[in-house]
Order: structure tokens, then C-alpha cells, then sequence
């Protein structure tokens, strides 16, 4: 369905014929860009949508030798910023996201560019047809920039891949960027495109948001169609976007939620009537803070004092003191089932993931390996030492296992206490650090400490805002990232973003990294350039183990 930008409140162009448009000679900044601030400049004529296109290029190119977030640009993304500012010349243009560059997890398909999940076997996977997701965002104008890098087939949050490389966090060039959205996080918190995707078995949303000073989504389970996107868990997948403010992430959470009911995803068969078609922009206005009950998760805490763990606490002090300084009541919440060490024993992905991966590998094309089996037999893959039982289990494993139904009845059990938990102390959201540490340091075995756990068996909605930094040091120029989860019952998605909008209205957490908080003079390119990502995978993460 193609949306008018007045359908989504957005500043409609007002422009007359051909032969009088012209545009200003002032520049159009584009870091820190929104999805409003592109269209007044549109608008206005202080750019084109080539113009707009090409100033992300130009960023792409001055900054991702250092981040390494990206894998590839879509060849055709300058054709089709020509082809909008015919649009735009003519009056004859259509959506809430028209000309807004956008990033794409490389797990998401789309027909323009290789879909390889970061790994050297899938390099050659060119998919015909895009995501539902992805078409959803082209209908509504959004012009896919590139993909980006993850870690290798979304199976830990360190982002390092064969075929990408290690992503590099944009705060402090010492640790990851979360995963395994983390090439998005870093991308988008580095302004290469004005949001971003990714994706979530159970932190790959909230990890790189988190770690990068950003807002992202994960929402209801069912809400978002995954078809044509890698698979990991059918139980604990979901998909979302991650951008630099909560405005922009209800744009595009709308717009990738319109797909609806989708016979290849029967997930989406949950969704209730009354969450078909919102517009979750709408969800931001009115409300306020005062008189909301939140429940603070302690078994979500590291209390033990550190340089990793303690800013954090301190950082989430200082959100619980924003929100009783704005009437919000904080209720803290010690049942001891609220473990996230001991909830991820419930995690079923090892069971699920050679299943899920055969169905995706059989249905794809080019020259790649047609099974998960295949795939690690290549000798083109990389798989971490903390992923070695995990990958293991997941080649032998299936859901045909003895212990798959009744962890599949304890996850259901842990739903139930988790919606009690919310009718017995009336909470309106949840609330915990999405990490009980600082992301980690490159070359660490894993992505410890992190909380995602609990919404990705439940399938809950949670909302992920910039909570504060850490105390800034020489490899931190601006501190490290903290960010906050807000969890909500199932379909109130609106109702947690618009928390967020509050919450992030009265803090103003979000900072750029400070090695990129300078303006790129745009390019005039005659074809859109190739980027090479780094071969800068730490020793201790050997390629082509199986």
C-alpha cells in the first residue's frame, strides 16, 4: 500500500513544474538527520534526494574504514534518487519515507544486493524477491542504501563475520558494537543512513541500540512479518528497526508492522484486530509519566562493583530518579525467577536453527550451500569458541528432540508469571539495564552480561532507549553507551513508545561518537562506489573450523 506523507502527519512537498525547481546554495547537514528534517529539506530546495543520497555516501566513505559496520552499497541507490527527484519535480510522489535512506541487516532479502548473513558461504546468495519488510519500506518511499555487517548468521552479539569482519564500536574503538545488529547500531549511530534494521533471537535489537546510544523496537511477537530474512529461532526471531530518535522508529515500526497477515510467516495470524494498521506516530502524542507504575527487574543487576558493572548501576540510579521526579511510581521486583542467567537454559534456538536454516538455504539461489550442514562443512564460515557446543547441538538437533516440548510448556509457564507479575503490581512497563556490564571488549569469548533474554522467550514488545554513558576515558572520548529496556504485555507497542518519547524528551541522553561529529563534504559521484569490508577478524576467532 503507498502512503501519502499527510497520511503519517509528515510535511507534504509543495512543488511546482520542472522548469522552476531549482535549490538553494545552503547545505543540508546531515548528521543527525530525521525523517521530517529530510523532507523540509526537500521542501525547502536546500536539497536533492541525489543530494541527500550522496551526502550518506560521503559519510560512508570517510568513516566505515574505521567502524567497519558496512558490507555492501546497493548499486542503484543514486538511480533511484534520480527517479524520486523526477517525482518530486513533477508533484507525482508518494510516502511517509520517501527518499529516506535506510540500512539493512545483511539477513534481510532484498533483489538488489546479496543477502550473506556475514558469511563467506552465502556470499553468492542473491535473493529475486524482497522481504515483505523490505518491500514494505520501498513502497513507502525509503531508499535501501546498503546492508550492513552483523555477526555471522545472527548468532552471538560480538559482530564479527568471515566475510565482513569485525565491527568496530563508534564510541570506544577497543570494544564491540553489541550484536548481532551490531554493523547497524554502528552504522546508524555513525549517521550512514537515517535508520536502520535488524534483527532479534534475543538481544540483537536491544544489544547494538544499547551500545550505541540509539532507540530501537522489538516488537510483539507476530507483528512483523520475517519471511526473507535468515532465521535463527521460529519461536524467539523477530525483526525491527533501530534509529536516533523515537519519532523516526515509530515511522518505520509502522511501516514495516503494515505488512499484516503473511501466509509465510503464520506468526502474523496473532496479530488482534485492534493492532492491524496502527499508525504508532499517533501512539507518541499526549500522556505523560506522572502516575505510571514501572517494575525494576534486581535480578537483572550486577552489583558487584566495577569498571564494567558499576556505571551502569549508576546510570539506571539515575533513570529510576528521573522517573520519580516526573510522578512515576518504581516498584522493585525481587522474585527470583527473574534470572536471565537461569531463563536462558528456556532458550530453544539450538533446536529450531538447522531446521529454519534448511527451509531458507533449499528456497534461495546462486551458488551456495543448500543445507546448514553443507554450509559448515564448507570451510567458509566462522564460528566463535563460545558457539562451539551451540553449532554442534544445533547439527544434530531439531525439534523432534525429548526436550523441546516440555522447555516449549516452561516457556509458556514463564509468560504467564511474567503476566501476573504485571497485574499483581498494576505496572504499566518493566524496566532493566539491557546489559548488566559495558559492552564488551573486541576478542572477548562473548556478549556477556546482557538481558534480552526474557522478552525473546515471552515475546513481549520491548522499547530500547539511551539510559547515559560511563565516565569518559581516552579510548571513551564521550563515556561507552548504557541503555535501558522498557518491556511491555503484548500488542502495546504504542503505549511503550510513547513512554520512550517521555523518558527521552526529559533526559536527552543521545550523543554522537566524537571521532565522526564533523560534516563530510558530499560528493558529486557518477555511480554509486564500492566499499571493502576489513578482513580485521581478531586471531582468536579462526575461520572454517567445521
Amino acid at each position: 500500500m503507498k502512503l501519502s506523507l499527510p497520511q503519517f502527519g509528515a510535511l507534504a512537498l509543495s512543488l511546482q513544474a520542472v522548469q522552476s525547481y531549482s535549490f538553494s546554495d545552503e547545505a543540508f547537514d546531515i548528521r543527525e538527520a530525521t525523517i521530517d528534517g529530510v523532507h523540509d529539506a526537500l521542501h525547502s530546495r536546500i536539497a536533492s534526494c541525489r543530494d541527500i543520497v550522496s551526502s550518506f555516501i560521503a559519510r560512508i566513505e570517510a568513516f566505515n574504514p574505521t567502524v567497519n559496520a558496512l558490507i555492501s552499497l546497493n548499486p542503484n541507490a543514486l538511480t533511484i534518487a534520480d527517479e524520486m527527484d523526477g517525482k518530486i519535480a513533477s508533484g507525482n510522489f508518494t510516502g511517509a519515507i520517501f527518499c529516506i535512506p535506510v540500512l539493512l541487516k545483511d539477513s534481510y532479502d532484498t533483489a538488489e544486493m546479496n543477502t550473506t548473513g556475514g558469511c563467506l558461504a552465502l556470499a553468492g546468495n542473491q535473493p529475486s524477491v524482497d522481504a515483505p519488510s523490505v518491500a514494505a519500506l520501498k513502497n513507502a518511499g525509503a531508499i535501501i542504501l546498503g546492508k550492513a555487517n552483523l555477526h555471522e548468521l545472527a548468532l552471538e552479539g560480538l559482530s564479527v563475520s568471515s566475510l565482513g569482519g569485525q565491527t568496530i564500536n563508534p564510541y570506544d574503538h577497543t570494544r564491540s558494537p553489541g550484536g548481532s545488529s551490531g554493523g547497524t547500531g554502528a552504522a546508524i549511530a555513525t549517521n550512514f543512513a537515517v535508520f536502520g534494521t535488524g534483527t532479534d533471537t534475543v538481544n540483537s535489537l536491544r544489544s547494538p541500540a544499547s551500545a550505541n546510544s540509539l532507540f530501537s523496537v522489538r516488537p510483539t511477537r507476530g507483528l512483523i512479518s520475517r519471511a526473507g530474512v535468515i532465521p535463527v529461532s521460529y519461536t524467539q526471531d523477530a525483526l525491527g528497526p533501530i534509529a536516533r530518535n523515537v519519532r523516526d522508529l515509530a515511522k518505520a515500526l509502522t511501516i514495516m508492522a503494515s505488512v499484516g497477515y503473511d501466509p509465510n510467516d503464520n506468526t502474523t495470524a496473532l496479530i488482534p484486530p485492534s493492532s492491524i494498521g496502527v499508525d504508532y506516530s499517533a501512539s507518541l502524542y499526549g500522556g505523560s509519566l506522572n502516575g505510571l507504575r514501572f517494575g525494576l527487574l534486581q535480578g537483572f543487576f550486577n552489583y558487584t562493583s566495577s569498571d564494567e558493572t558499576t556505571p551502569v548501576n549508576t546510570v539506571m540510579d539515575g533513570m529510576v530518579s528521573t522517573l520519580k521526579a516526573a510522578g512515576a511510581a518504581v516498584i522493585s521486583i525481587n522474585e527470583t525467577v527473574y534470572n536471565a542467567t537461569a531463563i536462558a537454559a528456556l532458550d530453544v534456538q539450538s533446536s529450531e536453527f538447522r531446521q529454519q536454516m534448511d527451509i531458507y538455504l533449499s528456497q534461495s539461489s546462486g551458488t551456495i550451500p543448500s543445507s546448514l550442514n553443507q554450509l559448515y562443512s564448507s570451510g567458509k564460515s566462522l564460528v566463535i569458541p563460545s558457539q562451539y557446543n551451540h553449532v554442534d547441538t544445533a547439527l544434530r538437533s531439531s525439534t523432534s528432540n525429548s526436550s523441546y516440548a516440555p522447555t516449549k510448556l516452561a516457556i509458556e509457564e514463564l509468560s504467564k508469571v511474567l503476566r501476573a507479575t504485571f497485574t499483581t503490581n498494576n505496572l504499566d512497563a518493566i524496566i532493566y539495564p539491557e546489559q548488566k556490564n559495558l559492552v564488551v571488549k573486541i576478542g572477548s569469548p562473548s556478549q556477556s552480561g546482557r538481558n534480552g533474554i526474557l522478552a525473546a522467550l515471552t515475546g513481549s514488545p520491548v522499547v530500547t532507549i539511551p539510559a547515559g554513558f560511563s565516565p569518559r576515558t581516552a579510548n571513551a572520548p564521550v563515556g561507552v553507551p548504557i541503555g535501558m529496556e522498557i518491556l511491555g504485555l503484548p500488542w502495546t507497542e504504542g503505549k511503550l513508545l510513547n513512554i520512550a518519547l517521555h523518558i527521552s524528551d526529559l533526559t536527552n541522553v543521545r550523543r554522537m561518537p566524537s571521532f565522526a561529529n564533523r560534516s563530510v563534504e558530499a560528493t558529486s559521484y557518477s555511480a554509486v562506489p564500492t566499499i571493502t569490508p576489513l578482513a580485521n577478524i581478531p586471531s582468536v576467532y579462526p575461520i572454517g573450523i567445521y
